[in-house]
């Protein structure tokens, strides 16, 4: 198979703007414990290699338990998350497989019931970047692992 093209070095200026979108979660109303579930569970459904990896990697540097993200694939019969956490995993998994007929009020709604409106859309933003980096890291096959000194992913020990 043929070495696929680096995607950073053809569209600089969309690699930047993608990573300043991404960056903006820094400011973001949800707790990072959440965003670091949210970008496993994504990955995890994606299948993206890359992205679970890094995200997991992240997750344990900032004090994720490991039976926690041993669980997230199985959440809805684990009992280690609480409904704040099933709720963003929830809403993480309708965006990233939208439904043929869209979001069901009866998902929105007991989402609502844990998000104010300014955490919900700072959640979907959150969702809409990690299924963007899903999609690219996938497309062009990035090894899973191979960003990890640049990121500072080694202090995870999870090499």
């Amino acid at each position: 198979m043929s070495q696929r093209i680096n995607y950073m070095q053809q569209s600089p200026e969309f690699f930047k703007q993608l990573m300043n979108f991404s960056n903006a979660e820094k400011t973001s109303a949800i707790e990072e414990s959440i965003l670091d579930l949210v970008h496993i569970r994504a990955s995890q459904m994606n299948g993206c290699g890359f992205c679970l990896d890094m995200h997991a990697k992240q997750a344990k540097i900032n004090g994720e338990r490991e039976l926690r993200l041993y669980h997230l694939s199985i959440w809805r019969e684990s009992t280690l998350f609480s409904p704040r956490e099933r709720a963003a995993l929830a809403w993480t998994e309708v965006l990233t497989k939208l439904p043929e007929h869209g979001v069901s009020d009866e998902v929105y709604n007991r989402v609502r019931e844990q998000f104010s409106e300014k955490e919900l859309s700072d959640l979907s933003y959150s969702v809409m970047a990690i299924n963007a980096w899903n999609r690219i890291n996938i497309a062009f096959k990035y090894e899973p692992g191979s960003a990890d000194v640049a990121f500072g992913l080694t202090k995870a020990g999870l090499n």
